[in-house]
């Protein structure tokens, strides 16, 4: 059937690693080589801002699967090589080495680079970016030991950085030039409950700023200067502010990108042998009914299931609600959907008994429900977005009632 094919995996993140576990788990019998320009087997990226820099986890730990694991799979690992291009026509990589790999299916998981500062001079041994096991290696060495971190960017990554280095008894700032904290990602409810989660644990936020220079010594960065004139001292920085998608290699290919590789809902992309899975690819959302780039596990996890069951001819897996989390300090975040075009945001339970959910909706639709310690209202929330399934906003308001009775029921 497919035993006498080959897949080529070019990335080994937590994308390229999982479609290696998926193949094999759908029956792909073919040849699979996975290209890493890392020196590490491919491992999960989520602990990276955590349990990583604060040594509660090991690289073996790390892993997705053990050294063994590809040896008894039969999956060639090709780490610290970089593809310099893809020769469509001939179905062939060739690599900086020279060497040349033909494929009948390529899979492009070549994931997403930290987007830099638009600083002139922002070349430091001590300002840091957080994407890969280097980065956090690199992170982590300076942490211990420093006394001031300055987190330039209220995401995700640099909050939960944050968290892990005021738990190591590092002095954090936070720099961020919206008026809130997770502006683009979060809704305002779960924006300000961050900020003061953040603020009684001793972190300075500072909104509504931009830097306007990067001081340095020696080669060391120093201070952080605002666009308002003040000066943050620091003796280390970690840049947050978004992620670029590495496509270069698709659009050199000739592939179809448009802030990511364009691919259908089979990840596939214009050239029908080529596929783009994590977060290079700009995928459909059938749940939304649009194209979008996602930057998390669940959508790489989806992924490689669906290139899983294309390779090996299998049915496509039905198709699944975004999902994310983050853990900062003591709370436990979970988020089902997304917060496109929404309206309404009814928040259910108390913000300030650290346990709340925020459901969000566009008009009567429900798009996302962000959970704080709420894992009921998480999972009811994501199956409630999947089904499509109307939800009664004064009842889930109120949290006396059973989240389980807040569903619309039709005759």
């Amino acid at each position: 059937m497919n035993n006498n094919k080959k897949a080529v995996i070019v990335g080994g993140g937590h994308a390229g690693g999982n479609l290696v576990i998926a193949l094999r788990k759908a029956g792909f019998d073919g040849h699979i080589t996975l290209v890493s320009d890392e020196g590490a087997l491919p491992y999960q990226r989520p602990p990276l801002s955590k349990s990583w820099l604060n040594e509660s986890v090991t690289l073996e730990r790390l892993y997705l699967k053990p050294a063994a694991f590809y040896d008894e799979q039969r999956v060639q690992v090709m780490l610290n090589s970089t593809v310099e291009r893809i020769q469509r026509n001939d179905k062939r990589l060739l690599l900086a080495d020279g060497t040349a790999l033909e494929y009948d299916y390529l899979v492009l998981a070549t994931g997403a680079r930290a987007r830099p500062l638009a600083l002139p001079g922002g070349e430091f041994e001590n300002l840091h970016c957080l994407r890969n096991l280097a980065d956090a290696e690199r992170l982590k060495a300076q942490l211990h030991g420093a006394t001031h971190l300055a987190v330039i960017g209220g995401g995700y990554i640099g909050l939960e950085v944050a968290a892990s280095a005021r738990q190591l008894g590092v002095k954090v700032s936070v720099i961020e030039r919206e008026s809130r904290l997770l502006a683009r990602v979060a809704s305002e409810t779960l924006s300000h409950y961050y900020q003061r989660q953040h603020q009684a644990r001793g972190v300075d936020i500072l909104n509504r700023v931009g830097v306007a220079e990067l001081k340095s010594d020696a080669g060391r960065l120093t201070s952080v200067v605002l666009d308002n004139g003040v000066e943050t001292a620091c003796d280390l920085a970690l840049v947050g502010i978004g992620a670029i998608p590495n496509d270069e290699l698709a659009r050199a290919a000739g592939l179809q990108v448009d802030n990511g590789i364009v691919v259908d809902h089979q990840a596939r992309t214009s050239d029908p042998a080529i596929f783009a899975i994590g977060d290079v690819s700009q995928r459909p959302l059938p749940v939304y009914n649009r194209q979008f780039r996602l930057e998390n596990i669940s959508n790489t996890l989806e992924q490689a299931k669906i290139v899983a069951a294309v390779l090996a001819e299998q049915p496509l897996p039905a198709d699944e609600v975004p999902w994310f989390w983050s853990d900062q300090y003591d709370i436990k975040l979970q988020i089902a959907g997304l917060g496109i075009d929404t309206d309404v945001d009814i928040v259910r339970g108390d913000p300030a008994s650290d346990k709340f959910s925020v459901f969000r909706f566009c008009g009567d639709r429900l798009m996302a429900v962000e959970a704080v310690n709420s894992p009921a209202e998480f999972m009811l929330g994501k199956k409630w977005i999947g089904a499509g399934t109307a939800v009664d906003r004064g009842l889930i308001a109120d949290a006396s009632v059973s989240v389980r009775d807040c569903a619309v029921l039709h005759s």
